[in-house]
């Protein structure tokens, strides 16, 4: 299931259990509704309540961290293509090939993190992208000057660091919200939503008050799913870094 259907799927046990509240109220017998029930039952609805938005407010907080350090990786990795180019480029015209494999490289990446229409769809790992050939390339240079030399080490160190950061993209984009958390916390709120509608006279302004908040809670459910997604979804990391990095790479 992807994230709108397990958003819809908690919208659905929230303002169902709001329903079912409702109709529990006009089967409980008048002495189940006394004071002294409300006020116990309120009790337990606010400490449950309570401890449902502390625990959704931490996994907002922990997803947003964790595309946070997505997009900082992408920005990384965007400026380190154009500044091995760069050092290629100081090289001399013996780089002509590594930066040729750079620009084809980068490509290929921009084509498989951010698929078209026409692609098969999103591909993040590393190798399947052909990074390591660039690595392969810059070994193959043969330095003719101490200056050649040092460009030669400083374009490796950044191939290396390049590589390190996607694959630490690809192990991160397996991280995601637990299912028993996730599930308990939905479970949390539809016994919190079930004690709304014992509590709420069956008209029309109350329903659409719960369904919005049930709307609301599932919407916070969509945004985290989606933040612990970056590469797909509706909160989509954009391309527009690497697109302007290969837009600076040239020559070669």
């Amino acid at each position: 299931m992807n994230s709108l259907e397990i958003s819809l799927v908690a919208f659905a046990c929230l303002f169902g259990g709001a329903l079912a509240g409702m109709r529990i109220r006009a089967a409980l017998p008048e002495h189940h509704l006394s004071d002294d029930s409300r006020n116990l039952l309120g009790m337990g609805m606010g400490v449950i309540g309570t401890m449902s938005g502390l625990v959704l407010g931490l996994l907002v907080a922990s997803a947003t961290g964790a595309y946070n350090a997505q997009r900082d990786e992408v920005l990384d990795a965007s400026a380190k293509v154009v500044m091995l180019d760069r050092i290629l480029a100081h090289y001399g015209p013996a780089a002509n090939a590594p930066r040729r494999e750079l620009r084809v490289t980068v490509r290929r990446a921009l084509a498989r993190i951010w698929p078209n229409e026409e692609s098969a769809g999103r591909q993040i790992d590393p190798s399947s992208t052909g990074g390591e050939a660039i690595l392969d390339s810059l070994e193959g240079l043969t330095p003719r000057t101490d200056a050649q030399r040092s460009l030669k080490g400083e374009a490796i160190a950044i191939a290396i660091d390049l590589g390190q950061i996607r694959w630490l993209m690809y192990e991160q984009s397996g991280s995601g919200l637990s299912l028993p958390l996730l599930v308990l916390l939905v479970f949390w709120f539809t016994i919190t939503f079930i004690g709304f509608g014992l509590f709420s006279p069956p008209n029309a302004t109350v329903v659409i008050a719960l369904a919005l908040c049930a709307l609301a809670v599932s919407g916070a459910i969509l945004v985290t799913l989606d933040l612990y997604t970056p590469f797909e979804g509706l909160v989509k990391l954009p391309s527009t870094p690497l697109r302007q990095a290969l837009a600076r790479l040239t020559g070669g």
